[in-house]
């Protein structure tokens, strides 16, 4: 077998839908224009406004940053195939897709987590809050989320670039880790274990929150302003961590044990992390968060005042004898 590094594999997930390329490459660059201009629009709101620079914001900023780089690592690829027509991609380039793919989803699974814990401070301990979740704790806990995150990938990634690939026909729209071991002719066991190993401190990170919330849920219903705490931060945030683990899981499970014959289905839950969460997550937050919402209504409605001209400024007319 050639050396990997002179590979070239062959993406398969849009063989079956070139007749539609234009419809697809439409609304893929639509949907990523949006994704990117809503996620900065958010993140700039919350950095030119100090009324919200608060912990709970700051994370928030975090997960809308981590989002942009989750659609980046899918769509500019997508679109530069939909508009050649050509569906390949290097043995280089694939292993650096797998990097940036999962640093994002091992990035949101330690954001939520770090979010979940600042709720908990924020609701069932709140006259200790603000001396626990310092400007110092803040970047401690984000620094350790991107650590955390790049090392399980670094590793997954160094392990799959230590096997011996067979074959250059992967079944999707972009590149896994899973897909690429796939095809991997030589033992793959480490590979496996591996996998189980992170899958564990995913869901032990989500079986955190949830025990976190069930905390936030009885704390919630004491008094009327933790309801409100609750309503407006942790529900948006229960609904983003939905949102994203049934996604990921369902496209995890499938790839694993599901069958290649359901194409179209395998494509629809292997791109759903990807495009849906970075989309909904500042729109959720941005409604939710009365705060996040009334500055960026103020901020528009301002700018809409300034450009249009005053209605009671009439010039006198000259007559020209």
């Amino acid at each position: 077998m050639e050396n990997n590094t002179e590979l070239v594999f062959v993406l398969q997930g849009l063989n079956d839908s070139q007749t539609n390329r234009r419809l697809f490459l439409t609304f893929a660059l639509m949907s990523y224009l949006i994704t990117v201009f809503i996620n900065l629009m958010l993140i700039t709101t919350i950095c030119l406004e100090k009324g919200l620079h608060e912990p709970i914001y700051l994370f928030l900023c975090n997960l809308c940053f981590n989002g942009i780089c989750g659609a980046s690592s899918f769509y500019p690829k997508l679109l530069h195939d939909l508009l050649l027509d050509s569906y390949v991609i290097t043995y280089t380039g694939c292993l650096t897709q797998v990097f940036v793919v999962y640093s994002y989803v091992f990035c949101d699974f330690t954001t939520l987590s770090v979010m979940a814990y600042d709720r908990y401070l924020a609701i069932c301990r709140p006259l200790q809050y603000h001396s626990l979740m310092t400007g110092h704790k803040v970047a401690q806990l984000l620094l350790l989320s991107w650590s955390f995150s790049l090392l399980e990938t670094l590793l997954a990634v160094i392990m799959t670039s230590q096997l011996t690939i067979c074959s250059r026909q992967l079944h999707k729209l972009f590149c896994t880790n899973w897909e690429v071991v796939k095809l991997s002719c030589s033992n793959t066991t480490g590979n496996n274990v591996y996998g189980y190993v992170v899958m564990f401190l995913q869901l032990s990170q989500m079986g955190f929150i949830l025990v976190s919330y069930t905390r936030l849920v009885r704390a919630s219903l004491q008094s009327r302003s933790n309801r409100t705490k609750f309503v407006q931060t942790c529900l948006p945030h229960l609904v983003t961590l939905l949102v994203f683990t049934s996604s990921l899981l369902f496209d995890t499970l499938y790839s694993r044990y599901g069958s290649s014959s359901l194409v179209t289905l395998q494509n629809v839950l292997a791109v759903w992390f990807l495009v849906v969460p970075p989309l909904l997550n500042p729109i959720i937050y941005g409604i939710n968060l009365r705060q996040v919402r009334y500055r960026i209504v103020h901020k528009f409605t301002r700018r809409l005042s300034l450009n249009q001209p005053e209605a009671g400024l009439r010039f006198p007319h000259r007559s020209v004898s």
